[in-house]
């Protein structure tokens, strides 16, 4: 193309020398006779428009001349390419075809590429567009049955001077990966799959049956689980006596999502008596198969936090759940508790200090909770402090009773005074959330490796995975009853100061919505614990009454609910205002006193992002539904906080997670 150019550059360079010459002469004539200077000018003239017309048209006749020439010079290129084994097409972008080779005729003989060759001119021309300094472009295209990678090189088109738009001639090598992929998804399809399979009320099951149905029970158990692994093409290996592993091949995780897992049902028809519930934990990560098993024990701890009767499935570095739709059954232990009080006491002496930190906008089982651990570490003898950045808006008047207290003047921090505190050496301790992202400074979490977690919710994939301890029992009502556990189970005798025995008690009260909902025996034996000492329940019911105006915004949202489903209530909060989360939260605990509502959604603003509170009487789990949202929860009890969204948008989005949460239970 270059060598091209440069014959015509010569070309046009001898016409204008010409040109100067005929120029010199008629100057020399004009100089002897003046009457020759007008016709000179007109000849002149006439002389260069014609000069410039023929040069025109010369022009584009050598240059399709020496093209040819080129290309009749370069024979055994085209030779070369006429013999190609793979299928070459070349194009400009404006659609004309220039030259196709034999493989490429013969190779879409049946089948029409226009329409595919002109998708991928148009990829190909935008891509050059936006960078025309790249050497080579590469797609992908299915044709028919089989997968092309298509290589293509490019130069600027001659079109380019005769159009505004400018063209490029595109050569297209065509190669078939078809066997490639087919090879690769084999590969892929054959890697083996590690899950493991825990029942998860094993000991309630052996201690419930009798002698004579429990091995009958057991073997039926067995069955089921062998059967659902043999149907998968997969291998179980009992581990455990309520331990399996399971091994399959990565083609059956497809059809093992899409039946929802079904062993998780099947275990439950088992025993009419007593429902069989299990844990699973699936992964097809990590480089080696003991790496996938660890993976595997990850999600177990991440399914049994959760409340059991679920599955895990992670791959390509996400959480995907299965499950979880019943309510959870108290299984707790006194043994464990004790054990998790003594270490937690153990770690509180081997510290320098202790940090004690809940989420962020904190409710009373917060604050709560934080005052028992405070108590605990000052009767210990290690200096304690309470971060809280920010007191929730429904703590106006137990805050106004707490900081009457003189003692806690210098032990509440902001989150610049608890950075400033906080060394490798202290103690950090998070009550009410596991979730790093929720605590009222996250900073925190990188500034000591000693960590312990004290949590009642269900867990999620957002975990405080450094933990040195973690204590979460998702059967308990709170975690105010998992402190009071704690105090009561040390060594030391802990005296408790009447705010923080109230605290306390307050946590479980409105966490339990008056000793109502997600209550076990253990959240009565803590509260007895708690009325030993003299705890005053009109006072703390005192700190949560709503004014009159509060009462009259909850009964007009109520008033405003409308029903979907036949039984779910959903309602909207529209003022924008930060107590927004109590008003909405209230609001849905009156929703779920009416009659047939067995699930109710509040959705409000609160100026920095949108708030969802749900509740439940069990039959339908509102912590499926606003995890989807990016919210967590319990089954009865969850919210969900949302940024750059409208109450309307969000409104939409929490009936379309509700649609999909029954789709799937339906499946």
């Amino acid at each position: 193309m270059n060598k091209n150019k440069k014959t015509i550059e010569k070309i046009t360079s001898r016409v204008k020398i010409y040109l100067v010459i005929i120029a010199l002469l008629f100057i020399l004539i004009c100089t002897y006779d003046v009457r020759w200077i007008v016709p000179s000018i007109i000849l002149y003239t006439l002389l260069i428009s014609y000069t410039i017309w023929v040069n025109s048209k010369k022009k584009t006749e050598l240059e399709t001349h020496i093209e040819e020439v080129a290309w009749g010079v370069n024979s055994t290129v085209r030779n070369n390419l006429h013999k190609s084994p793979i299928p070459i097409l070349v194009v400009e972008t404006d659609g004309d075809i220039i030259f196709k080779t034999p493989k490429f005729n013969k190779e879409f003989k049946e089948i029409d590429v226009t329409t595919y060759i002109e998708s991928i001119i148009k990829e190909i021309k935008l891509e050059i567009e936006n960078d025309e300094s790249k050497k080579e472009i590469t797609k992908q295209i299915t044709i028919g049955k089989k997968v092309y990678k298509i290589l293509c090189e490019y130069t600027i088109s001659k079109k380019r001077d005769k159009r505004k738009q400018k063209e490029y001639v595109l050569t297209l090598y065509f190669l078939d990966e078809t066997r490639y992929n087919t090879l690769f998804d084999q590969y892929v399809n054959s890697k083996l799959c590690i899950g493991i399979a825990v029942i998860d009320n094993y000991e309630e099951l052996i201690s419930r049956l009798s002698p004579e149905d429990k091995p009958t029970v057991l073997a039926k158990i067995d069955k089921a689980v062998y059967d659902w692994a043999s149907s998968t093409g997969g291998l179980v290996i009992k581990n455990e006596r309520d331990t399996y592993i399971y091994i399959f091949e990565q083609q059956y995780l497809a059809e093992i999502e899409k039946n929802k897992i079904s062993i998780l049902d099947i275990v439950k028809e088992i025993d009419s008596k007593m429902p069989i519930t299990l844990s699973i934990a699936i992964s097809n990560e990590e480089k080696t198969y003991y790496e996938r098993y660890k993976s595997a024990l990850d999600g177990i701890d991440l399914v049994l936090g959760r409340g059991g009767d679920q599955a895990i499935v992670r791959k390509e570095g996400k959480y995907k759940f299965y499950g979880g739709t019943s309510l959870e059954v108290e299984k707790r232990t006194k043994v464990k508790a004790r054990i998790v009080a003594h270490t937690i006491e153990s770690m509180i002496q081997d510290a320098k200090d202790v940090i004690i930190m809940g989420h962020q906008n904190p409710d009373i089982d917060s604050l709560g909770s934080s005052l028992g651990i405070y108590r605990l570490a000052k009767t210990i003898g290690k200096p304690a402090y309470i971060v809280n950045d920010n007191f929730g808006m429904n703590l106006g008047k137990f805050i106004d009773v707490l900081l009457q207290e003189e003692e806690y003047n210098d032990v509440i921090l902001d989150a610049k005074q608890a950075l400033a505190q906080i060394s490798p050496e202290s103690l950090l301790i998070i009550v009410d959330t596991h979730k790093k992202s929720y605590v009222q400074v996250p900073e925190l979490l990188l500034k000591t490796e000693k960590i312990v977690v004290i949590d009642h919710h269900r867990k999620s994939t957002d975990f405080i995975e450094n933990a040195s301890l973690t204590f979460q029992e998702v059967y308990a009502s709170s975690a105010a009853e998992l402190v009071t556990e704690i105090v009561q189970y040390v060594d030391r005798k802990v005296e408790l100061k009447p705010i923080e025995i109230e605290s306390l008690y307050g946590g479980i009260m409105v966490d339990t919505k008056n000793f109502t909902f997600k209550t076990g025996v253990r959240t009565f034996e803590a509260a007895a614990y708690l009325r030993k000492f003299g705890v005053d329940i009109i006072k703390v019911k005192k700190w949560f009454q709503a004014d009159l105006e509060s009462y009259n915004v909850i009964a007009e949202i109520v008033k405003n609910a409308e029903l979907i489903e036949n039984s779910i209530a959903i309602s909207t909060y529209s003022e924008v205002a930060k107590d927004s989360n109590t008003i909405c939260a209230k609001a849905a605990d009156e929703l779920l006193t009416i009659s047939d509502i067995t699930a109710s959604f509040v959705i409000g603003n609160t100026g920095d992002n949108i708030c969802i509170s749900g509740r439940s009487i069990g039959d339908i789990n509102v912590q499926i539904i606003l995890e989807k949202l990016g919210g967590g929860g319990h089954i009865t009890l969850a919210g969900a906080q949302l940024e750059n969204m409208t109450i309307e948008e969000a409104k939409i989005e929490l009936i379309n997670r509700i649609n999909e949460y029954f789709s799937e239970i339906n499946i």
